[in-house]
C-alpha cells in the first residue's frame, strides 16, 4: 500500500487520504459548536441555570486543551496509530456518560473526557497529514476541520430535534466512523512519522539526540518574548470573542426573529463558515499589510464583530458579526503563528506552537462561560 511520504505518491492518493483525516477531524470541531442551540432543552430537562448549562460548552474547550498536549506526547512513545486508539476511547467512553448522566456534574466529565479524546483525534489527523511533503493533505485536514466546527451549530440543532439534547453534545462520535481506514493508514505509515509529527502538533522537535538540560526544556524563554506574547494575546482575545458569540449569537437571532434551532443553526452556520473561507483573502493580503496593521485589522474586526452581534437590532447584522469573528480568528490563527515564532530559535519554535494553540484553546473554554456569565449579570444578550 502507498503511503503518505511515498516519493511517488499521486495526488489522487493524497486526495483521498486527505478527506479521510478531514472526516476524522470534522466531528471533533463540531463537539465544540453543537450542543450551542440545545442548551436551552438541556437547562430544562437538567433542572439548572443557562449559566450553569454553558458548562456543557466551557467543559469541552479545557478538555481540548487538556488532551491535547498529553495525546501529543503519547505520540512520541506509541506512535500515532496508539494515540488514535487512545483518544477513540475516551470518545466513547465520554460519550457513553453523557448519555447516561442523570445530572450535571457526570454530564461536564463526559463532555471533558469526549473532548480530550476529540483532541487526539486532531492531533492524529495533523500528524498523518504532515507526512505528505506537498502540504495538500494538511490542507484539507485544516478545511475538514474549520468545516466541521462551523457545521456544528445546525448539525448540533437537527439531531437535537429528531433524537433530543443529548445527541447534540455527543457528535464527536462521528470521528468513529473512519477509525478502522485511519488506523490501517497509521499502522502502515512511517514509523518516524508519528515522533515527528509530536513538534506539528506542540511537542518540543528532537535534535538528533543533544542532550537538554531542565532549564532548557523550560517555557521561560518564549514566556519573555514579546512577539510571542502579543502573539498569543491577540489570539485568545479572537478566540474567546469567536465562541463566545458561538454561544451568544443565535440566541439573539431566535429572540429577534422567533426562528426555531435547525433554522437558525442553518443561518449561522451559513455565516460562519463564509466568515471563515473568506479569511483566505485576509491570508493573501497581509504582506501587503504588514504586521502592525494586521493586527490592528485582526483587533478591530473582532471588535466590530462584537458589538454587531450583541447590539445590533436586526438578525442579518447580527449574523454578519458572527461571520466576521469566525473570518478574523480564522485568518488569524494562522497568520499569528508565524509571528508568535519569529523571534525564537528554530529548537524552541515547535513548543511556542504548542503554547500559541494553547491560547488558542483557552478562548474556546472561556468564550461561552463568559457569555453566559454576561447573560445572566449584565443582560446584553
Amino acid at each position: 500500500m502507498t503511503t503518505l511520504s511515498a516519493p511517488r505518491e499521486t495526488r489522487g492518493t493524497a486526495a483521498r487520504s486527505g478527506l479521510l483525516l478531514a472526516a476524522l477531524a470534522a466531528p471533533a470541531a463540531m463537539g465544540v459548536s453543537g450542543p450551542s442551540l440545545a442548551l436551552p432543552e438541556a437547562t430544562r430537562a437538567l433542572d439548572v441555570t443557562p449559566a450553569a448549562a454553558a458548562w456543557l460548552m466551557t467543559a469541552f474547550g479545557l478538555g481540548m486543551a487538556v488532551g491535547t498536549p498529553l495525546l501529543s506526547a503519547t505520540a512520541g512513545r506509541r506512535g500515532t496509530a496508539g494515540v488514535v486508539r487512545a483518544a477513540a476511547l475516551l470518545v466513547a467512553l465520554g460519550a457513553l456518560l453523557v448519555l447516561l448522566a442523570p445530572g450535571l456534574p457526570l454530564a461536564i466529565a463526559g463532555r471533558t473526557l469526549e473532548a480530550a479524546g476529540a483532541a487526539g483525534l486532531n492531533v492524529a489527523a495533523f500528524q498523518l497529514a504532515g507526512h505528505d511533503r506537498t502540504g495538500r493533505t494538511p490542507g484539507l485536514v485544516a478545511i475538514g476541520s474549520a468545516a466541521g466546527g462551523t457545521a456544528g451549530l445546525f448539525a448540533g440543532a437537527a439531531v437535537a430535534g429528531v433524537l433530543g439534547w443529548r445527541a447534540a453534545l455527543v457528535l464527536p462520535l462521528l470521528s468513529l466512523l473512519t477509525l478502522r481506514p485511519v488506523l490501517r493508514l497509521a499502522d502502515t505509515g512511517p514509523a518516524a512519522g508519528a515522533r515527528a509529527g509530536g513538534a506539528a502538533a506542540g511537542a518540543p522537535p528532537r535534535d538528533g539526540g543533544t542532550p537538554r538540560t531542565p532549564a532548557a526544556a523550560l517555557p521561560l524563554d518564549i514566556l519573555r518574548d514579546r512577539r510571542f506574547l502579543a502573539a498569543a494575546a491577540l489570539m485568545l482575545a479572537l478566540s474567546t470573542v469567536n465562541f463566545g458569540l458561538m454561544y451568544a449569537a443565535p440566541r439573539r437571532v431566535v429572540a429577534l426573529t422567533g426562528w426555531g434551532p435547525v433554522e437558525t443553526g442553518a443561518f449561522a452556520s451559513v455565516a460562519a463558515l463564509a466568515g471563515a473561507l473568506l479569511s483566505w483573502q485576509l491570508v493573501r493580503a497581509a504582506p501587503a499589510l504588514g504586521p502592525a496593521r494586521l493586527r490592528a485589522v485582526l483587533a478591530l474586526g473582532s471588535a466590530l464583530a462584537l458589538v454587531l452581534a450583541v447590539s445590533a437590532p436586526w438578525p442579518v447584522a447580527v449574523l454578519l458579526g458572527s461571520g466576521t469573528s469566525a473570518l478574523v480568528t480564522a485568518g488569524g490563527q494562522g497568520l499569528l503563528t508565524g509571528a508568535a515564532t519569529e523571534g525564537l530559535p528554530a529548537a524552541r519554535r515547535g513548543l511556542a506552537i504548542g503554547l500559541f494553540n494553547l491560547a488558542f484553546l483557552i478562548g474556546v473554554a472561556a468564550g461561552p462561560a463568559l457569555a453566559a456569565f454576561a447573560d445572566q449579570t449584565v443582560q446584553f444578550i
